[in-house]
């Protein structure tokens, strides 16, 4: 199966990219283990709820996509250990794999299987809703920001002409904290209170909690030594819960779904790297094990 561009992944945000990709021109192969993504995708192509299916090529097989040259990882971050080893059966010697996935350490578990000039670190925060298999709606607009970086020229021109907004940086590091500010604030609540992410606006506790979240992963982003694209951690995290005040976060699909979360790449990282650094994350901590402790209580 040899195409221009291989999406690691069949969920919500993979399907989003597959969708918008193959309307524009570009062939995708989609790669994952979910049995009814794939075969929804090989039947009626991936959709977005106002479009036609777009056509792509899915399988579960990463011998199928052997000498891939560009690969795209959009799985959740506890299926990334399996990706990793997946793309190290089917990646080109002098192929790129590139994250933009929610959390830390995606990365580093990528480059421990395909080693550090094989992957790249992107950040979007585009969002979507998995509605049925292969069938997303689409949570709004947001920005891809890639590195500047020769290789991935061939991928902004991709999503170039899918109409993605697309920025360039020299500096990854505050753009990956930016957004894990403002996941690891939202995400969790939304999740634990079952709400949109605007419902955490009109509910003071909540919306106090919050900040307080962002607040705590900003401190955590100092002591590590990266400044935040924003100034005000608080006001930002309002304001992007304000832009996606429709959105079912996706750690709230997950938990909706039974699904497990990406909690131990947000909260979780936010915890560990505060320990490490001296710096206290009490809120970060509560949440996390509130999170980590649904999937108990929902069996209950």
């Amino acid at each position: 199966m040899k195409s221009d561009l291989l999406i690691v992944g069949t969920g919500a945000l993979a399907t989003l990219f597959a969708a918008r990709l193959s309307a524009a021109g570009v062939g995708i192969t989609m790669l994952g283990s979910w049995r009814d993504g794939l075969e929804a995708l090989r039947s009626t192509g991936a959709r977005l709820d106002d479009w036609d299916g777009q056509a792509v090529q899915a399988t579960s097989n990463a011998s199928d996509c052997r000498g891939t040259n560009l690969a795209l990882v959009l799985v959740k971050s506890w299926q990334t250990e399996r990706s990793a080893s997946q793309l190290g059966e089917c990646l080109a010697e002098d192929g790129l794999a590139v994250t933009l996935q929610n959390g830390l350490g995606n990365d580093v578990i990528l480059s421990r299987a395909l080693g550090d000039k094989r992957v790249s670190c992107g950040v979007t925060t585009l969002g979507a809703t998995l509605l049925a298999p292969g069938l997303v709606r689409s949570a709004g607009d947001g920005m891809i920001t890639l590195m500047a970086d020769s290789r991935l020229a061939g991928l902004s021109q991709m999503l170039a002409l899918a109409e993605f907004a697309v920025s360039l940086t020299e500096k990854m590091e505050p753009a990956i904290w930016g957004k894990l500010t403002i996941n690891a604030a939202i995400n969790p609540l939304t999740a634990l209170l079952r709400l949109r992410n605007g419902g955490l606006l009109v509910n003071a506790p909540a919306c106090d909690l919050m900040g307080e979240l962002a607040g705590e992963t900003a401190k955590v982003s100092e002591a590590c030594g990266v400044i935040l694209p924003f100034s005000d951690p608080k006001k930002e995290v309002e304001n992007v819960a304000r832009r996606t005040a429709d959105n079912i976060s996706s750690m709230l699909q997950d938990v909706l779904r039974g699904a497990p979360t990406e909690v131990d790449a947000i909260n979780g990282a936010v915890v560990r790297l505060g320990e490490q650094k001296g710096v206290p994350s009490p809120i970060n901590r509560v949440i996390y094990s509130l999170v980590k402790a649904l999937s108990v209580n929902d069996k209950l």
